[in-house]
């Protein structure tokens, strides 16, 4: 089946962007922007190519073999949170990368639009796609974009762990009302060797580094999200811990709770 080719979503968010931060921080402030320009950047010059390696069956090193592995068990925790047969649901891969976790939900039937701030890596994924014979809406751009439309499900896999928290809140903001059940993201819990990394990387010229991964505990993460009045209807109703070698991070499941818990994901 042939990969669907969408015209690229224009990343100027517009003004009808709703989401805002316990502080009060729209979702689409200078920082936010600064800082969506810069991931958009890296990943589609600097580091494209080990990206393209790093989530194939190419042969790495031992430290990107352990994130590899890593990454291949979040995929699977957060598949595992959704059901088998997706026919009929509409999801939104936001960060889809080159396409790995977008792949996997086409193959299980359901209609995926999938989005992220790299063209280079965004062909890449529509490349495998058609290669793996599924039918997948590849967009470049914003995943804050209002064209992308509504969804049932929103998987949003270590797509937000360069933001601070208040920016990660709101950019939950503004996607929650066009999510109907769940939404499935990833934080990295904060440690003191990554505190310490982060900080001693602000040393550097910004060219001449990665954008920083955020560190955000589960409580900081549960307290922004009740402080969100946006976010009010959406509970966090399942967590789980990833750690492979250098890999380190949190899947959070999060419940519209105007449908109930009794499908919410174990801990």
């Amino acid at each position: 089946m042939a990969t669907r080719i969408s015209p690229e979503v224009s990343t100027n968010p517009g003004p009808s962007f709703d989401g805002t931060s316990p502080g009060g921080s729209h979702a689409t402030s200078v920082s936010y922007l600064e800082r969506r320009a810069w991931i958009g950047e890296y990943f589609d010059r600097t580091a494209a190519t080990a990206w393209k390696t790093l989530t194939s069956d190419a042969p790495v090193s031992k430290i990107r073999a352990s994130v590899r592995a890593g990454r291949d068990q979040m995929r699977h925790t957060l598949l595992a949170w959704l059901s088998p047969d997706l026919h009929g649901v509409r999801i939104l891969d936001a960060g889809c990368g080159t396409g790995t976790l977008a792949i996997d939900l086409a193959k299980r039937g359901a209609e995926v639009v999938a989005i992220d701030l790299s063209p280079t890596l965004v062909d890449h994924a529509r490349e495998r796609a058609e290669a793996e014979g599924v039918d997948i809406d590849f967009r470049s751009g914003d995943m804050l974009d209002p064209s992308l439309g509504t969804f049932d499900h929103l998987v949003a896999m270590d797509s937000l762990i360069h933001y601070d928290l208040p920016e990660m809140i709101a950019a939950l903001g503004t996607l929650a009302p066009r999510v109907r059940e769940r939404m499935l993201i990833t934080v990295v819990p904060g440690t003191p060797l990554l505190v310490a990394l982060r900080a001693v990387g602000r040393l550097f010229p910004r060219a001449d580094r990665a954008p920083a991964i955020v560190p955000v505990s589960e409580r900081a993460f549960r307290t922004g999200l009740l402080g969100s009045p946006v976010l009010d209807t959406w509970g966090m109703v399942g967590t789980r811990l990833v750690e492979r070698g250098f890999y380190r991070s949190m899947a959070i499941a999060l419940h519209h709770s105007s449908l109930g818990g009794s499908h919410a994901p174990r801990r």
